[in-house]
This record gives C-alpha cells, structure tokens and sequence, in this order.
C-alpha cells in the first residue's frame, strides 16, 4: 500500500472485495479479496484513520489502516451475523452484537467484546432481539439497546471479557426501561450521554456510576419518525432521517422525508424537507450534511450545508432500481453516501454499475467517477476518510 491525504474505503459485501482508493484522483492503494463485511455492522471509526468492520463470511473483526503499509492491521474471530458495532471513546474496547444477518427473524444472541489492545476477547449470551450497543469510557460499560421488552441493559466490559468459556449467559447488573420499538444508537462521549430512538422520541441517559439515569425525551417534532442515529463530532448534534406515511413498503415511493438534527447545547431541533421515496443513511462532510434520496422520477443527492442552505444533484438511473409496485429492500439496487469532517468530498455509488460519484460539496459538482470492478450490489458500502478528521469522536459504528 501507499499512504494518501484522503482515502475512500470501498466494500462490495456480495462479492466478497474490499478497496482502497486515494482521493480524489481514485487510485487504488489496496485490495482484499474473499471479504463479505457486514453491510449492516458498518464501518467503525478508530483514531489515528484506522477502521473497525466485521467479515460475516469469516466470522473476524478486522481493524484496517488505509493509510499504513498492510491494510489489515488485526483480526479477531467474532461471532456473527454482525448486527451493530461500537468502542469505547478511547478506541480500545470494542463490542459487535449478532442478530439478523439474512434470516427472516434474529435468531442469535450472542455478544463478543475485544480489547483491542491486548487481542483478548470474549463471547457471552445476552438476549435475541437485534440489539443496538455503545460501549461507555472510564471503566468501560456496555450498554445494549434490546427492543420487545425495551431496556437498555448495562454489563461492565471487564466482567464481559473475563466471562468463561462456553458463550455464557449474562445478566446485566443495571436494566433502564424503554418502549418496545426502539431502533438507533449514538453516545456523545462528551457529556457521556446515551441516546436511544423509539416512536416516541429520543430517549437520553447519563452514566451514574456503574448504572444510567434517565434523562429527558428529546421529541421528534413531526408524525414521522427515525430509525438511527448520527451523532455530529463537528457540531455537537443529533442527525436522522424521518421516515413518514404509509409503512406499507409497496408504498415507498409516496414516504415522507426529513432531515432530523437536534443541537445538543442549545436543544434547538430543525427539521428539513427532503422530498418522497426513499432516505437512508446520511454523511456528514467539513460543512455539509449529504443523503441520497431515491424515486422513481428520478435520484438525487441532497446537500444540506451549514447555513441551512439546501443543495439537489440529480444522479443517473440504477439498472435494477426500487420501481412503482415492488419494495425498495428485495432484490434491488441502492446507494451509499459517505464523507469526512475533515474534508468537502462526498461520495455516493450507484449500485449494480460499480461506479462511484465524487461530488465537491462547496460548488456541487462531480469532480471524478471512481469504477470498481466489482457491481457494488445493493450500492455497497463505504467510508470516506482522513487521517485524523475527527470521526473517531463518533464511536458507534456507521
């Protein structure tokens, strides 16, 4: 590998390839092959560029450095599926819970926690359910999001990680109630804070010792609303999309969309129309905030900049996209956004063409178009990157 400035980390987890490309000239600086991350674990931020992300094929936690000379600095076995992924705010201490994968209702219950440092780790039984994870400083606490009955439970990361083997069953010491639909996690380890979205709101807590505290529900604002979180290491905010109208999924493309963003010092809440059809994830770059919005009257790229000015780039057609009658998830094509803090790129794919678009945020224009050699079904994933921009601060993976 060869070092560079910016690096846009690319996986295509239905082919099993994984590629490191410089920004914003696209040239390859790494490769894996026989790789299948998991799209839904994401990426992880680690300081110093590094990255956390889970091989679901292998069953490995892989810590990757785009900017060293080997692309995969360590690997530890994981259970998996792979369900959400989240560190401490030193980096360190990491914990991946299981859940779905592609099975129709989650089935394993299984956590793993590692310590980065050392390559200890260890896998306990917690509960079925697709649970959400942070994983809090200090003496480090795991705080799992369980839905049906809603909680979050509180386990201490030592505890977890010397358990015996055998994948034991754990019982949390410290369990503070939630509905029973929430689905989204962010941890702000400035103010040590948790944040949980249900139908109701955002639910917040605060560290109490070895337990949490409730804190008081953030409300949405609108009848629509999220189904994660992003928390804003440039600005201290809350970030999501709220997804509105009929859940019917044969109805996605009359959903309602808005840009959800919460400030944390002021708990001003400010709402943005985004248009019909469908939303997904969001990227936050130097000044801007990007989300993809797809239609079948057509795509776009949505740039919400830090004046609160609104931004539309149309994008070209996906062979294979949702279409009218057919649901946005099953057996299509779809896009991912990324970007970095410390820079104005954002990239977005084009699911099923291999092609990625990078966009000068400042001015909105395309400036190159990346292409794999891979489709990049189902949009891939991807992680657009600095050396030290920050992202680190945001220690829940995306």
């Amino acid at each position: 590998m060869t070092t560079t400035a910016s690096a846009l980390l690319v996986s295509d987890h239905v082919d099993g390839s994984v590629h490191v490309a410089s920004v914003p000239d696209g040239v390859v600086t790494g490769r894996l092959t026989g790789r299948h991350l998991s799209e839904h674990a994401g990426f992880l931020a680690l300081p110093g560029g590094r990255v956390a992300c889970v091989d679901d094929r292998r069953g490995e936690l892989l810590v990757l450095d785009p900017f060293g000379e080997e692309l995969v600095e360590l690997s530890v076995p994981v259970a998996v599926p792979a369900e959400h992924l989240a560190c401490d705010p030193s980096g360190r201490r990491v914990a991946v819970t299981t859940g779905l994968g592609e099975n129709e209702q989650p089935w394993s219950d299984l956590l793993t926690v590692v310590d980065l440092a050392t390559g200890e780790s260890s896998r306990v039984r917690t509960r079925v359910g697709e649970p959400g994870v942070t994983v809090l400083g200090g003496d480090a606490l795991v705080v799992l999001r369980h839905r049906g009955p809603g909680a979050l439970a509180v386990h201490r990361f030592a505890e977890l990680l010397t358990a015996p083997p055998g994948c034991p069953t754990v019982t949390p010491h410290a369990l503070l109630p939630l509905p029973d639909d929430g689905h989204g996690d962010a941890h702000d380890p400035g103010s040590g804070q948790v944040f949980a979205a249900t139908s109701e709101g955002v639910h917040s807590a605060h560290r109490n010792g070895d337990t949490l505290a409730a804190g008081r529900l953030i409300p949405w604002e609108s009848p629509a609303r999220g189904w994660y979180l992003r928390l804003d290491t440039r600005r201290r905010a809350l970030w999501t999309t709220l997804r509105g109208g009929d859940p019917d999924p044969l109805r996605w493309p009359d959903w309602t969309n808005q840009a959800w963003r919460h400030d944390l010092e002021t708990g001003r809440t400010l709402l943005t129309e985004l248009g019909p059809g469908l939303v997904f994830r969001l990227a936050l770059s130097r000044s801007h905030t990007a989300c993809t919005r797809i239609h079948p009257d057509g795509d776009e790229l949505v740039l919400m900049g830090a004046d609160d000015t609104l931004r539309r780039i149309p994008l070209p057609a996906m062979d294979g996209a949702p279409r009218r009658g057919g649901t946005p998830w099953e057996g299509v094509e779809r896009r991912a956004v990324a970007a970095s803090p410390g820079s104005d790129w954002v990239a977005v794919t084009r699911g099923g063409h291999g092609e990625i678009h990078l966009i000068d945020a400042e001015t909105g224009e395309e400036a190159n178009r990346l292409r794999g050699d891979t489709p990049l079904h189902h949009g891939g994933r991807v992680m657009l990157l600095s050396r030290n921009d920050g992202a680190d601060g945001d220690p829940v993976g995306r």
